[in-house]
């Protein structure tokens, strides 16, 4: 039977899409929502009204609601005893949700193809293994520097430059000894190098200072290496992206433009990795 010849029939209006008006004021109030969101996380994930409202710079009584909205979603709780906000459960989640994504070999990738096709150089991303640093993703410009190292490779505490990188940034017992163990089976010519007042120490105050390592004609004659950590949201060294090439013309100066290409480009992963600078 025809719906519309039966007089108990009666049709459904459908819906209406939101009008273009109604559409740009559900998306300003979903920007602002976010807005007070990061806003909370980039104060340190706690504050007050006063002091959110002027993070994301609206007035306070719009800003609690909001607040209250988001705690509604358990993305914002508030303190019961000093009436500041901080980030609820939901939140903290989807944090840990995003960092489990958090790959540094993945989001390094991209930049250690730009240093290699930029700057023609070979370079790789190394991880802190069990008994050393340890290449994980190497690459290679048109015509390769020839060198010892492949994917695999554990490399030196001391003489490598992106040893020393996980020597100065990762605070470690095992690092350190490590460390310690190849200072007492060096030879003379290389300790020589070294301070010989405080040898590893000033090896890490040099890599504070500079940002990155670098060595020449160290770990491998006639190879010279520039290196620069991969910090996670901690601030720990999870990587180490490195740079190198034959002495004659590789610049491993710690302000040229290889080194502040590799600090770029790690400092560019570390804030995929959820890094933010003090």
């Amino acid at each position: 039977m025809n719906q519309t010849s039966d007089p108990s029939f009666v049709p459904v209006p459908s819906a209406e899409p939101p009008r273009p008006r109604e559409r740009r004021q559900r998306v300003q109030a979903a920007e602002t929502g976010m807005a007070v969101l990061k806003g909370l996380g980039k104060l340190g994930g706690r504050a007050s009204l006063t002091l959110l409202a002027s993070q994301v710079g609206e007035s306070p009584a719009k800003v609690h609601r909001y607040l209250a909205s988001l705690m509604e979603e358990g993305l914002v709780s508030q303190d019961a005893a000093t009436q500041q906000y901080f980030l609820g459960l939901e939140a903290m989640l989807l944090g840990l949700a995003a960092l489990r994504q958090a790959d540094p070999i993945r989001l390094a990738e991209p930049g250690l193809v730009r240093l290699r096709e930029g700057l023609e150089v070979t370079c790789f991303i190394a991880v802190m293994g069990n008994k050393g640093p340890t290449i994980v993703r190497f690459e290679e410009p048109g015509l390769p520097v020839t060198v010892n190292v492949r994917t695999g490779s554990v490399l030196s505490m001391l003489w490598s430059a992106t040893g020393r990188v996980f020597l100065a940034l990762q605070d470690d017992a095992r690092v350190r000894a490590l460390a310690e163990a190849e200072l007492a089976r060096a030879p003379a010519d290389l300790r020589a190098q070294l301070d010989p007042a405080d040898p590893i120490g000033r090896l890490r105050r040099q890599v504070l200072e500079q940002g990155c390592a670098t060595v020449r004609d160290t770990n491998l004659k006639g190879i010279s290496a520039v290196s620069a950590p991969l910090l996670n949201h901690g601030g720990r060294p999870c990587a180490a992206l490195t740079a190198l090439g034959a002495t004659g013309g590789f610049d491993a100066a710690p302000d040229g433009p290889i080194a502040r290409a590799v600090r770029r480009e790690a400092g560019a992963a570390s804030v995929l990795l959820g890094y933010r600078a003090p």
